[in-house]
Protein backbone atom coordinates (compact mmCIF):
# COMPACT_ATOMS: atom_id res chain seq x y z
CA UNK A 1 0.00 0.00 0.00
CA UNK A 2 0.79 3.68 -0.50
CA UNK A 3 1.78 5.43 2.76
CA UNK A 4 3.54 8.63 3.28
CA UNK A 5 5.97 8.55 6.36
CA UNK A 6 6.32 11.67 8.50
CA UNK A 7 10.03 12.50 8.03
CA UNK A 8 11.19 14.72 10.67
CA UNK A 9 15.04 14.18 10.23
CA UNK A 10 15.57 12.56 13.30
CA UNK A 11 16.94 8.86 13.73
CA UNK A 12 12.91 7.43 14.84
CA UNK A 13 11.25 8.70 11.49
CA UNK A 14 14.07 7.37 8.90
CA UNK A 15 13.80 3.87 10.34
CA UNK A 16 10.10 3.87 10.02
CA UNK A 17 10.76 4.75 6.41
CA UNK A 18 13.41 2.06 6.25
CA UNK A 19 11.02 -0.25 7.60
CA UNK A 20 8.18 0.09 5.35
CA UNK A 21 10.43 0.03 2.18
CA UNK A 22 11.85 -2.92 3.57
CA UNK A 23 7.73 -4.50 3.69
CA UNK A 24 7.26 -3.47 0.90
CA UNK A 25 5.32 -0.37 0.72
CA UNK A 26 5.01 2.27 -1.92
CA UNK A 27 6.55 5.29 0.61
CA UNK A 28 6.77 8.87 0.20
CA UNK A 29 8.71 10.80 2.50
CA UNK A 30 7.32 14.44 3.69
CA UNK A 31 9.20 16.73 6.00
CA UNK A 32 6.72 19.09 7.77
CA UNK A 33 8.16 22.77 7.85
CA UNK A 34 6.89 24.20 10.73
CA UNK A 35 8.15 27.12 11.86
CA UNK A 36 11.48 29.82 11.45
CA UNK A 37 12.63 29.81 14.61
CA UNK A 38 16.23 30.72 14.74
CA UNK A 39 19.08 28.13 15.60
CA UNK A 40 20.55 28.84 18.46
CA UNK A 41 24.44 28.61 19.61
CA UNK A 42 23.37 26.62 23.00
CA UNK A 43 21.79 24.14 20.85
CA UNK A 44 24.07 23.63 18.25
CA UNK A 45 24.55 19.56 19.29
CA UNK A 46 21.01 18.53 17.48
CA UNK A 47 19.05 18.62 20.18
CA UNK A 48 15.96 20.43 18.53
CA UNK A 49 13.96 19.56 15.47
CA UNK A 50 12.64 20.87 12.75
CA UNK A 51 14.94 23.14 11.06
CA UNK A 52 17.22 23.14 7.76
CA UNK A 53 19.38 20.63 8.79
CA UNK A 54 16.77 18.29 9.61
CA UNK A 55 14.81 18.92 6.62
CA UNK A 56 18.19 18.39 4.91
CA UNK A 57 18.70 15.02 6.87
CA UNK A 58 15.56 14.08 5.85
CA UNK A 59 16.06 14.42 2.09
CA UNK A 60 19.41 12.25 2.96
CA UNK A 61 17.64 9.53 4.45
CA UNK A 62 14.92 9.48 1.36
CA UNK A 63 17.47 9.65 -1.31
CA UNK A 64 19.06 6.59 0.48
CA UNK A 65 15.94 4.75 0.66
CA UNK A 66 14.84 5.86 -3.15
CA UNK A 67 12.11 6.68 -2.19
CA UNK A 68 10.60 10.25 -3.10
CA UNK A 69 10.89 13.09 -0.90
CA UNK A 70 8.56 16.62 -0.08
CA UNK A 71 8.59 19.80 2.41
CA UNK A 72 5.26 20.60 3.08
CA UNK A 73 5.07 24.16 4.47
CA UNK A 74 2.67 24.45 7.37
CA UNK A 75 3.93 27.27 8.89
CA UNK A 76 1.09 28.93 8.85
CA UNK A 77 -1.48 26.30 10.54
CA UNK A 78 1.12 25.47 13.25
CA UNK A 79 1.23 29.14 14.05
CA UNK A 80 -2.22 29.55 14.76
CA UNK A 81 -2.38 26.09 16.53
CA UNK A 82 0.44 25.55 18.30
CA UNK A 83 2.19 28.68 18.49
CA UNK A 84 -0.08 31.17 19.40
CA UNK A 85 -2.47 28.75 21.76
CA UNK A 86 1.20 27.92 23.14
CA UNK A 87 0.99 32.01 24.42
CA UNK A 88 -2.43 32.44 25.23
CA UNK A 89 -2.44 29.41 27.41
CA UNK A 90 0.24 30.72 29.71
CA UNK A 91 -1.51 33.79 29.24
CA UNK A 92 -4.77 32.57 30.65
CA UNK A 93 -2.68 31.18 33.57
CA UNK A 94 -2.05 27.76 32.56
CA UNK A 95 0.20 25.21 30.97
CA UNK A 96 0.57 24.35 27.91
CA UNK A 97 1.54 21.12 26.08
CA UNK A 98 2.02 22.16 22.28
CA UNK A 99 3.59 18.64 21.72
CA UNK A 100 -0.04 17.01 21.87
CA UNK A 101 -1.79 20.48 20.05
CA UNK A 102 1.02 19.57 17.25
CA UNK A 103 -0.18 16.07 17.31
CA UNK A 104 -4.05 16.43 17.08
CA UNK A 105 -4.52 19.34 14.54
CA UNK A 106 -0.85 19.07 12.34
CA UNK A 107 0.20 15.20 12.19
CA UNK A 108 -2.76 13.88 12.33
CA UNK A 109 -5.59 16.03 10.67
CA UNK A 110 -3.59 18.16 8.38
CA UNK A 111 -0.77 16.05 7.26
CA UNK A 112 -3.04 13.26 7.17
CA UNK A 113 -5.08 14.93 4.69
CA UNK A 114 -2.25 15.87 2.92
CA UNK A 115 -1.65 11.94 2.77
CA UNK A 116 -4.69 11.72 1.28
CA UNK A 117 -4.04 14.01 -1.42
CA UNK A 118 -0.87 12.13 -2.52
CA UNK A 119 -2.96 8.86 -2.48
CA UNK A 120 -1.76 7.34 0.41
CA UNK A 121 -4.28 5.32 2.68
CA UNK A 122 -1.95 5.76 5.92
CA UNK A 123 0.38 7.87 7.29
CA UNK A 124 3.18 6.64 9.19
CA UNK A 125 4.97 8.31 12.29
CA UNK A 126 8.11 7.31 14.65
CA UNK A 127 5.60 7.85 17.83
CA UNK A 128 6.76 5.08 20.60
CA UNK A 129 3.12 3.64 20.66
CA UNK A 130 1.03 0.50 19.20
CA UNK A 131 -2.36 0.30 17.54
CA UNK A 132 -4.72 -2.53 18.34
CA UNK A 133 -8.56 -3.73 17.76
CA UNK A 134 -8.97 0.26 16.22
CA UNK A 135 -7.52 1.67 19.39
CA UNK A 136 -4.26 3.05 20.52
CA UNK A 137 -1.90 0.96 23.20
CA UNK A 138 1.29 1.69 25.35
CA UNK A 139 4.66 1.30 23.35
CA UNK A 140 6.59 -1.92 24.21
CA UNK A 141 9.29 0.57 25.62
CA UNK A 142 7.34 1.96 28.50
CA UNK A 143 10.50 4.52 28.92
CA UNK A 144 9.66 5.66 25.69
CA UNK A 145 5.75 5.15 25.64
CA UNK A 146 4.14 8.04 23.95
CA UNK A 147 0.44 7.34 24.07
CA UNK A 148 0.02 10.31 26.43
CA UNK A 149 0.65 12.91 23.72
CA UNK A 150 -1.63 11.23 21.08
CA UNK A 151 -4.62 11.29 23.00
CA UNK A 152 -6.44 13.34 20.55
CA UNK A 153 -6.23 11.26 17.29
CA UNK A 154 -9.58 10.11 16.62
CA UNK A 155 -10.31 6.80 15.96
CA UNK A 156 -11.12 7.46 12.00
CA UNK A 157 -7.85 9.02 12.16
CA UNK A 158 -6.09 6.43 13.57
CA UNK A 159 -7.52 4.23 11.36
CA UNK A 160 -5.60 5.53 8.81
CA UNK A 161 -1.89 5.54 10.78
CA UNK A 162 0.39 3.30 10.98
CA UNK A 163 3.29 3.40 14.26
CA UNK A 164 5.89 0.96 13.16
CA UNK A 165 8.25 1.36 16.01
CA UNK A 166 5.72 0.94 18.75
CA UNK A 167 7.28 -2.96 19.31
CA UNK A 168 10.46 -1.84 19.38
CA UNK A 169 13.16 0.09 21.84
CA UNK A 170 15.45 2.86 21.13
CA UNK A 171 18.25 0.70 21.42
CA UNK A 172 16.46 -1.82 18.81
CA UNK A 173 15.76 1.42 16.33
CA UNK A 174 19.21 2.84 16.39
CA UNK A 175 20.67 -0.67 15.05
CA UNK A 176 18.14 -0.07 12.23
CA UNK A 177 19.49 2.69 11.23
CA UNK A 178 22.78 1.53 11.46
CA UNK A 179 21.56 -1.74 9.65
CA UNK A 180 20.11 0.42 6.81
CA UNK A 181 22.95 2.49 6.42
CA UNK A 182 21.08 5.37 7.71
CA UNK A 183 22.88 9.10 8.38
CA UNK A 184 20.70 9.77 11.45
CA UNK A 185 21.87 6.39 13.18
CA UNK A 186 23.43 8.18 15.88
CA UNK A 187 22.05 11.58 15.86
CA UNK A 188 21.04 12.86 19.30
CA UNK A 189 17.21 12.81 20.11
CA UNK A 190 15.63 16.19 19.83
CA UNK A 191 14.05 18.23 23.11
CA UNK A 192 10.91 20.04 23.70
CA UNK A 193 10.58 22.82 22.68
CA UNK A 194 10.68 23.02 18.83
CA UNK A 195 10.02 26.36 18.35
CA UNK A 196 11.83 27.61 21.15
CA UNK A 197 15.39 26.81 20.24
CA UNK A 198 16.60 28.57 23.78
CA UNK A 199 14.31 26.60 26.11
CA UNK A 200 13.48 29.82 27.28
CA UNK A 201 9.95 29.72 27.52
CA UNK A 202 9.00 32.93 29.68
CA UNK A 203 11.09 35.06 27.33
CA UNK A 204 9.04 33.76 24.55
CA UNK A 205 5.82 34.84 25.69
CA UNK A 206 6.96 37.97 26.41
CA UNK A 207 8.45 38.63 23.15
CA UNK A 208 4.90 37.59 22.01
CA UNK A 209 3.17 39.63 24.32
CA UNK A 210 4.38 43.29 23.91
CA UNK A 211 2.59 45.67 26.08
CA UNK A 212 0.56 43.17 28.04
CA UNK A 213 1.32 43.43 31.63
CA UNK A 214 2.20 40.39 33.71
CA UNK A 215 3.93 41.76 36.56
CA UNK A 216 2.45 41.28 40.23
CA UNK A 217 3.10 40.04 43.86
CA UNK A 218 4.23 36.57 45.00
CA UNK A 219 1.98 35.30 48.12
CA UNK A 220 2.05 32.99 50.41
CA UNK A 221 -0.77 30.45 51.09
CA UNK A 222 -1.77 32.43 54.35
CA UNK A 223 -2.09 35.87 52.46
CA UNK A 224 1.38 36.85 52.92
CA UNK A 225 3.27 39.04 50.45
CA UNK A 226 6.67 37.27 49.71
CA UNK A 227 8.25 39.27 46.84
CA UNK A 228 7.24 40.38 43.45
CA UNK A 229 7.85 38.97 39.77
CA UNK A 230 8.21 40.27 36.13
CA UNK A 231 5.78 37.69 34.84
CA UNK A 232 3.17 35.43 35.82
CA UNK A 233 3.79 33.46 33.11
CA UNK A 234 7.03 32.43 34.28
CA UNK A 235 5.63 29.95 36.45
CA UNK A 236 4.10 26.48 36.07
CA UNK A 237 1.99 24.73 39.14
CA UNK A 238 3.85 22.44 41.36
CA UNK A 239 7.59 24.52 40.42
CA UNK A 240 10.15 24.81 43.30
CA UNK A 241 13.38 26.25 41.82
CA UNK A 242 13.69 29.88 40.52
CA UNK A 243 10.85 31.34 42.51
CA UNK A 244 12.78 34.27 43.65
CA UNK A 245 11.63 34.10 47.42
CA UNK A 246 12.43 31.97 50.89
CA UNK A 247 11.05 31.62 54.13
CA UNK A 248 13.20 28.96 55.58
CA UNK A 249 10.82 25.96 54.11
CA UNK A 250 10.48 24.65 50.84
CA UNK A 251 8.17 26.71 48.60
CA UNK A 252 6.01 25.57 45.37
CA UNK A 253 3.41 26.99 42.77
CA UNK A 254 0.08 26.03 44.13
CA UNK A 255 -1.85 28.59 42.08
CA UNK A 256 -1.42 30.98 39.28
CA UNK A 257 -4.12 34.26 39.02
CA UNK A 258 -4.36 35.98 35.49
CA UNK A 259 -6.44 38.63 36.62
CA UNK A 260 -5.17 40.00 39.91
CA UNK A 261 -1.67 38.28 37.79
CA UNK A 262 -0.41 37.12 42.06
CA UNK A 263 1.21 34.08 42.34
CA UNK A 264 0.44 31.77 45.15
CA UNK A 265 3.10 29.63 47.04
CA UNK A 266 3.38 27.12 49.85
CA UNK A 267 4.23 23.70 51.27
CA UNK A 268 4.25 20.52 49.00
CA UNK A 269 1.23 19.13 51.11
CA UNK A 270 -1.35 21.63 49.29
CA UNK A 271 0.26 20.64 45.45
CA UNK A 272 -2.67 17.14 45.89
CA UNK A 273 -6.13 17.20 44.18
CA UNK A 274 -8.61 15.19 44.48
CA UNK A 275 -10.25 16.07 40.65
CA UNK A 276 -9.95 17.52 37.30
CA UNK A 277 -12.32 18.74 34.89
CA UNK A 278 -12.01 18.13 31.22
CA UNK A 279 -12.95 18.94 27.62
CA UNK A 280 -11.86 18.38 24.00
CA UNK A 281 -12.83 14.84 24.91
CA UNK A 282 -11.63 12.18 22.72
CA UNK A 283 -12.59 8.60 23.15
CA UNK A 284 -11.86 4.86 22.23
CA UNK A 285 -13.95 3.44 25.00
CA UNK A 286 -16.13 6.23 27.53
CA UNK A 287 -15.83 4.60 31.24
CA UNK A 288 -18.82 3.47 32.89
CA UNK A 289 -20.38 5.41 35.54
CA UNK A 290 -18.34 3.86 38.20
CA UNK A 291 -15.61 2.43 36.96
CA UNK A 292 -12.29 2.85 38.09
CA UNK A 293 -9.69 3.07 35.69
CA UNK A 294 -6.64 5.10 35.60
CA UNK A 295 -5.61 8.09 34.99
CA UNK A 296 -2.04 10.20 34.12
CA UNK A 297 -2.22 13.90 34.51
CA UNK A 298 1.71 14.49 32.44
CA UNK A 299 4.24 12.57 30.37
CA UNK A 300 5.82 10.87 32.55
CA UNK A 301 3.47 10.69 35.39
CA UNK A 302 2.45 8.01 37.47
CA UNK A 303 -1.04 5.97 37.11
CA UNK A 304 -3.58 7.13 39.81
CA UNK A 305 -7.37 5.17 39.87
CA UNK A 306 -9.61 7.39 38.93
CA UNK A 307 -13.38 7.43 37.96
CA UNK A 308 -14.93 9.67 35.24
CA UNK A 309 -18.11 11.55 35.45
CA UNK A 310 -19.11 12.17 32.13
CA UNK A 311 -21.53 15.16 31.09
CA UNK A 312 -23.26 14.58 28.04
CA UNK A 313 -24.97 18.31 27.90
CA UNK A 314 -21.38 20.10 27.56
CA UNK A 315 -18.85 17.36 26.08
CA UNK A 316 -16.87 17.80 29.71
CA UNK A 317 -16.10 14.78 32.43
CA UNK A 318 -15.16 14.99 36.03
CA UNK A 319 -12.00 12.57 36.63
CA UNK A 320 -12.22 12.09 40.25
CA UNK A 321 -8.97 10.41 41.72
CA UNK A 322 -8.83 7.61 44.36
CA UNK A 323 -6.28 8.31 45.29
CA UNK A 324 -4.75 12.68 44.95
CA UNK A 325 -2.94 13.75 42.63
CA UNK A 326 0.15 15.84 42.89
CA UNK A 327 0.35 18.90 40.77
CA UNK A 328 -2.59 19.22 38.37
CA UNK A 329 -2.29 21.64 35.77
CA UNK A 330 -5.02 23.03 33.36
CA UNK A 331 -3.54 23.28 30.55
CA UNK A 332 -2.23 20.00 30.39
CA UNK A 333 -3.66 17.12 29.87
CA UNK A 334 -5.31 14.14 31.59
CA UNK A 335 -5.33 10.82 29.76
CA UNK A 336 -7.22 7.26 30.80
CA UNK A 337 -6.05 3.82 30.68
CA UNK A 338 -7.03 0.16 31.02
CA UNK A 339 -4.38 -2.37 31.51
CA UNK A 340 -2.12 -0.42 28.63
CA UNK A 341 -5.22 0.03 26.45
CA UNK A 342 -5.80 4.52 26.58
CA UNK A 343 -9.70 4.99 26.45
CA UNK A 344 -9.27 8.74 25.74
CA UNK A 345 -8.47 12.09 27.17
CA UNK A 346 -9.25 15.72 27.31
CA UNK A 347 -7.81 19.02 28.40
CA UNK A 348 -7.73 19.79 32.16
CA UNK A 349 -9.95 23.04 32.52
CA UNK A 350 -10.47 22.94 36.21
CA UNK A 351 -8.52 21.60 39.58
CA UNK A 352 -10.60 21.38 42.78
CA UNK A 353 -8.38 20.34 45.97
Amino acid sequence: MRVVAAMSGGVDSSVVAGLLVEQGHDVIGVHMKLHDAPAHPSVGDGKHCCGLDDAMDARRVADRLGIPFYVMDLRQAFQKAVMDEFVATYRAGATPNPCIRCNGVLKFKVLLQRARALGASHLATGHYARIEGGGLREAADPDKDQTYFLFPVTPAALAQTLFPLGGLTKTEVRAHADRLGLITAGKPESQEVCFIPDDDHARFVADASPGFEGAGDIVHHDGRVLGHHDGYWRFTIGQRRGLGVSVGEPLYVLAIDPVTRRVKVGPPDLLFHQAVKATGLNWYRRPERGEVVQARIRHRGGMVPATVELDEGDGTAWVRFRAPARAAARGQAVVLYEQGRVLGGGWISEVTA
